[in-house]
């Protein structure tokens, strides 16, 4: 582990995760480069913030699943690599069901350089802490699509209200929304603003 990061668990204590680009559930369709263990790391700035946003969500009965933080450039780069193959329709009706692979980039779903190389982005959701259940939020984690956005029409009522409560929570915590993906957080002040990583997650 490089220093100044952490698995984040270990600093917030409580959190739930899955470690979706080490597994084969995403938009690839198999782990990423750079992913040898179902761990979330973050810088230690990213840990403490979690920490503050699980408190926040636990009064109002919710639990914080994550699905990434730490992401190494590798795996950046291993995405550029897959959009650039010829498309296998596996996985584009969940993740991209109305867009080309390349146009993950030019719409900003993904990005060459990643917030999340820099260790203080999240990807995450929110949970049911009497049942465990997943909230409902109107689509999954990584669908590229104007339903993924922040105020997108077409969800229901209860769903826009949970996006909503992750909303608040998060930025009372610190971070800062990304518009086009309900999911994705970034600390507002992050410990390494300018620095891209390529450690991997062992």
């Amino acid at each position: 582990m490089k220093a100044g990061f952490v698995y984040v668990d270990e600093l917030a204590a409580g959190l739930r995760w899955d470690a979706k680009y080490a597994t084969w559930d995403n938009f690839t369709g198999k782990p990423v480069d750079g992913y040898f263990a179902n761990r979330i790391v973050g810088t230690k700035a990213l840990g403490a913030a979690l920490e503050r946003a699980r408190e926040k969500a636990e009064p109002v009965g919710f639990g914080l699943l994550l699905w990434d933080g730490y992401r190494p450039q590798r795996a950046v780069d291993c995405f550029l690599r897959w959009s650039e193959q010829p498309e296998d329709g596996r996985t584009k009706p969940r993740h991209y069901p109305n867009i080309d692979k390349a146009e993950m980039f030019r719409r900003g779903y993904v990005s060459t350089k990643s917030g999340h190389t820099r260790g203080s982005a999240v990807d995450l959701t929110l949970y049911h802490l009497d049942t465990g259940e997943l909230a409902a939020m109107g689509g999954d984690h990584d669908l590229m699509d104007s339903i993924s956005h922040h105020g997108a029409a077409g969800i229901t009522p209860l769903e826009a209200r949970n996006r909503r409560y992750l909303c608040s929570i998060m930025e009372a915590s610190g971070f800062t929304r990304y518009n086009s993906e309900w999911w994705h957080y970034s600390l507002t002040e992050e410990p390494y603003p300018n620095t891209y990583f390529d450690f991997p997650i062992a």
